[in-house]
């Protein structure tokens, strides 16, 4: 355990010490951040690979007291260094998928262009080498005991982890905070595109016995369809629905309680930044009109836990601060709500 004598929890947050200024080494620290600085199948605008970066250093403006969790972060939270050859990667095969996203988007025929041919090959066998890299991160780290959690990157990024935590922990279900249902079938061509996180997850994590979905307000008909045919395998609240029962006079608890009951025994949270309302999260990649204050979704997760459920992982992606340092700022907030619920979920 690490030595917290030395250590003032309302002091300033010390530069020299880890993610929110705590004092932890990695093996000192019960939960791990896995930072994926990756988004090369982003379709509107980029960002959100340094959203890692941005938000560790928006993390030391974060005060470690939390009315829900006291004393949370005394467990020990840490945040390894975005892997930099990870980066790099992203980032030229980021231009490539630009230049194929243009051309197609221009009403471009892709089978005539060798060039983008190649180009698209090149993108699914990186996004292909991510997700295995993911994989045997976290992986590693659920064998060592730690509790883990994912900082994207775009939301492509946690596939390899729902597979090595379903691997570990069993059947499971997924909710999943988001403006979009992400279950397009190899959207534009990417086989792994963070518009397909879902779709991938259901075909390819046979533990994934239920995906619950809140707040989705931007989607098309083929994934409409998608989850009409799921059997109940999917379960999807749009942000028009929630809305009108609230409109109507029912109270956001009761709307909570019957999102939970939807829900398995063994819980992991996927939050897509673009969940919240965009005046939160206004460079995210794709933001879109609507959704929730971060108090509400707090009290989503509050309700989850108090329902006896088990929290085993999270995921927070989509986090942009290209423009400014406001996403990151709101970024580090929610990693640091989500960080204490890990914890105390699994004391």
């Amino acid at each position: 355990m690490a030595d917290l004598s030395q250590f003032d929890p309302n002091s300033v947050g010390l530069l020299s010490n880890n993610i929110f200024g705590l004092p932890f080494s990695e093996e000192e620290a019960r939960l791990v951040l896995l930072p994926v600085p990756w988004e090369v199948t982003v379709s509107y605008s980029n960002g959100t690979a340094r959203g890692p970066e941005h938000i560790f250093r928006a993390s030391f403006q974060v005060d470690l007291y939390d009315a829900d969790v006291k004393d949370g972060w005394k467990q020990g939270f840490f945040m390894r260094e975005p892997d930099k050859h990870l980066l790099l990667r992203s980032d030229y095969l980021r231009k490539e998928a630009e230049l194929y996203l243009k051309f197609l988007t221009e009403g471009g025929d892709i089978s005539e262009n060798e060039f983008l041919k190649k180009t698209l090959v090149d993108v699914n066998n990186g996004t292909r080498a991510m997700n295995e890299w993911v994989y045997t991160q976290t992986k590693q780290l659920l064998e060592k005991g730690k509790l883990v959690a994912l900082i994207g990157g775009d939301h492509s990024t946690p596939l390899g982890f729902f597979k090595a935590i379903g691997e570990q922990k069993g059947d499971f279900g997924i909710l999943q905070i988001d403006a979009h249902c992400d279950l397009r079938d190899a959207y534009e061509g990417f086989h792994y595109s963070h518009a397909s996180i879902m779709y991938n997850a259901l075909a390819e994590v046979p533990q994934l016995t239920k995906l619950v979905q809140v707040g989705i307000r931007d989607y098309c008909e083929e994934e409409v369809d998608y989850i009409n045919n799921s059997n109940g395998r999917v379960v999807t609240f749009f942000d028009k629905n929630i809305k009108e029962r609230q409109f109507e006079g029912e109270t956001w608890k009761a709307i909570c309680d019957s999102i939970i009951e939807t829900l398995p025994q063994q819980v992991y949270i996927s939050f897509d930044i673009d969940g919240l309302d965009p005046k939160l999260c206004p460079h995210t990649g794709t933001p879109v009109a609507g959704g929730f204050e971060a108090e509400q979704i707090y009290y989503l997760f509050k309700r989850l836990i108090a329902s006896g459920r088990q929290l085993i992982g999270f995921d927070l992606n989509e986090v942009s601060a290209s423009h400014d340092d406001w996403d990151a700022n709101v970024g580090a907030r929610v990693l640091f709500k989500l960080c204490n619920l890990l914890v105390s979920a699994n004391s």
